[in-house]
């Protein structure tokens, strides 16, 4: 038995779930709708104010895709009740972060600044010149725009130059030291 896939996920007040004869579960909240097709093999239904997903035999794909779904199901209803969200940190020499409308300019060293818009259901805020927070409800689209950003400027690991998540910790190799006495 799946340990993630026979955990109940509960529905918060205000989220309701529809499951269509296609077997594609749409959750609307009050943030914003998502949906997700789900394996002919898994099935989604509503219990108790909670959902529930079985699986209709034990091979081995169909375990895998039990506790899979589940997860992503999971990550829906959270995502429509509260959002999700990416802190970047720009470190650097004159290295900052503007935003004009709905898209960010970046300045991280470049011999032009790099522009980014917006995608659909993703909004970029900027506490600070070197900051920038990603928000949405799809996880997996926040996480990929978050990726794309910090690829455009990769951490140089000799002077910590770069953009990395606020939470990463990045360490610090050691110069040269050849000549030196």
């Amino acid at each position: 038995m799946s340990r993630i896939g026979k955990l109940p996920i509960a529905l918060p007040k205000g989220v309701s779930v529809k499951v269509s004869d296609a077997n594609v579960v749409t959750v609307k909240g009050p943030l914003g709708e998502l949906s997700e097709k789900v394996n002919g093999d898994v099935t989604v239904r509503e219990e108790k104010g909670s959902l529930l997903l079985e699986r209709g035999n034990d091979e081995r794909q169909n375990v895998a895709f039990h506790g899979l779904y589940r997860a992503l199901v999971f990550n829906m209803v959270k995502g429509v009740t509260d959002g999700y969200e990416k802190s970047l940190l720009v470190a650097g020499v004159g290295y900052k972060v503007l935003k004009q409308g709905n898209k960010i300019v970046l300045n991280v060293g470049y011999s032009h600044p790099v522009e980014m818009e917006e995608p659909k259901g993703i909004t970029f805020s900027l506490p600070t010149p070197t900051e920038i927070v990603v928000k949405g409800i799809d996880k997996e689209l926040v996480g990929q725009i978050a990726a794309n950003i910090k690829a455009i400027r990769p951490v140089e690991p000799y002077h910590n130059y770069g953009i990395r998540y606020k939470t990463e910790r990045v360490i610090k190799k050691e110069g040269k030291t050849a000549g030196k006495k």
